[in-house]
């Protein structure tokens, strides 16, 4: 397909080098021609340097031979425009990137009348997947399938735990059964684990299965399953304005610190039920003061990575607290993910992801519709949730009859609502869910899953 990416801020140039693996036919455009020279040379990708909103220059980067053009500018009203004029000019998809709060409320009136495939929103979806982390504060990560009748969970085994030295194999009898450990990240490895295999101290397990089975496996070992009753938020940006309304719906005491005065009257104005705090995190009496070490939870989500990661190593070593620090840049992602500072967000993969599972599902899908897409473990490995469709050639074949390819595997199947963990016995049916987890990323159907 040809994709043309206006921004190369950092959403874009993630979105550039995904698509681009995928073998997409990508063209960026942005005003600051560093920035377009330095994807172009990364990514391997055209670079135009120009306003994406002019005609010609849209014109110029091929928008009326293209399929889709993705605006994710640092400017709401110029994604807009950008999607606007590519419709007219040349009638091809339109997603665009739209973060303020003021427009959320009308974001269904927005997509239709300008005739948007979609509308992105990094801050919201950072939200969000903040908000599942804290539900289940054991986990490092949270992602729902099937209508959130199913989880998968990413979880970091520690000294003493459990499950230290247990196969795989024993699991069921030890900690009960319908759950499955599909993937383990072992000394930056991953692996697909098969029953012989025994669980170490460090080891980072994902785990696959219904809601109730999973909070249930985690009560058994001794993690935390009550979600946060209070949290600590450093930062008071539009990512943090999302969260909180979120969380105090929830039910979840919400306190912020903000150092700018204005930003602490806008807070205070939108979030009238928080307690916001006018004050400089970087002040350790300050966050001792505000309640560092009682807190449930702490949020490092300010608009520093370095700041971010510091607060939430200085919370870490203060309390067991359930820790989320938000970092934009991802050049030094693994010497970040072995500090162990808790749970990262990523706004830019979460913005990625959802991107990518649209223009997949854009190509032609004969046996089934991509409905959800993860991707885990720094990119390496990628959990879809698959409609299966009439015609799709696994319907009614046992999965140990299956040809399914090297370090490919069904996680969990959907039928009728009910969630289960699949064994060679089991057999897809039209309507079913399933979820395929893969290292071979870039599938696009379940019949790319087959041999």
């Amino acid at each position: 397909m040809k994709i043309i990416i206006v921004g190369c801020g950092n959403v874009g140039a993630t979105l550039a080098e995904q698509l681009s693996k995928e073998g997409h036919d990508i063209t960026v455009v942005d005003t600051r021609e560093d920035l377009v020279e330095s994807i172009s040379n990364s990514c391997d990708v055209l670079g135009i340097a120009g306003n994406g909103t002019s005609f010609n220059i849209q014109l110029e980067a091929g928008v009326d031979e293209s399929d889709l053009l993705i605006a994710v500018t640092g400017s709401d009203e110029l994604n807009l425009l950008c999607c606007l004029i590519a419709k007219k000019a040349g009638g091809c998809h339109t997603i665009a990137r739209v973060s303020n709060p003021v427009y959320n409320r009308e974001v269904s009136f927005i997509k239709e009348e300008l005739g948007l495939s979609m509308i992105i929103n990094p801050q919201l979806a950072a939200a969000r997947e903040m908000s599942r982390l804290l539900k289940f504060p054991s986990a490092l990560k949270v992602d729902s399938f099937a209508k959130s009748r199913a989880e998968l969970v990413n979880y970091r085994i520690e000294e003493g735990n459990p499950l230290c030295n247990i196969e795989l194999k024993d699991l069921g009898n030890n900690f009960g059964g319908e759950l499955l450990i599909p993937v383990v990240e072992r000394d930056e490895k991953i692996i697909i684990p098969g029953g012989d295999f025994k669980l170490k101290a460090k080891d980072i397990i994902t785990i696959v299965g219904s809601s109730a089975k999973t909070a249930e496996f985690f009560k058994k070992i001794g993690a935390p399953t009550a979600a946060a009753k209070n949290v600590l938020i450093v930062g008071g940006g539009r990512t943090t304005i999302y969260l909180a309304k979120q969380l105090m719906e929830m039910g979840i005491k919400v306190k912020i610190i903000e150092q700018n005065e204005e930003q602490c009257d806008l807070l205070t104005e939108m979030l009238p039920k928080a307690m916001i705090i006018q004050g400089d995190a970087a002040d350790k009496d300050l966050l001792l003061e505000e309640g560092i070490t009682e807190t449930e939870a702490f949020i490092a989500n300010t608009n520093f990575d370095e700041e971010n990661i510091m607060l939430a190593l200085y919370a870490k070593s203060r309390s067991k607290v359930k820790v989320i620090a938000k970092v934009h840049r991802i050049a030094y992602d693994e010497i970040i993910e072995s500090l162990n500072v808790g749970s990262i967000i990523y706004p830019k993969y979460i913005t990625a992801e959802t991107i990518v599972k649209y223009v997949r599902a854009m190509k032609n899908s004969i046996g089934s519709n991509i409905e959800t897409l993860y991707r885990l473990n720094d990119n390496r490995v990628e959990a879809l949730e698959l409609l299966i469709k009439e015609d799709s050639p696994v319907i009614g074949i046992p999965l140990r009859d299956l040809k399914l390819k090297a370090n490919v595997l069904i996680g969990c199947i959907t039928h009728k609502g009910k969630v289960s963990i699949p064994n060679g016995k089991s057999v897809i049916r039209e309507g079913d869910t399933i979820i395929l987890i893969t290292t071979a990323t870039g599938l696009y159907d379940i019949k790319d899953a087959l041999r």
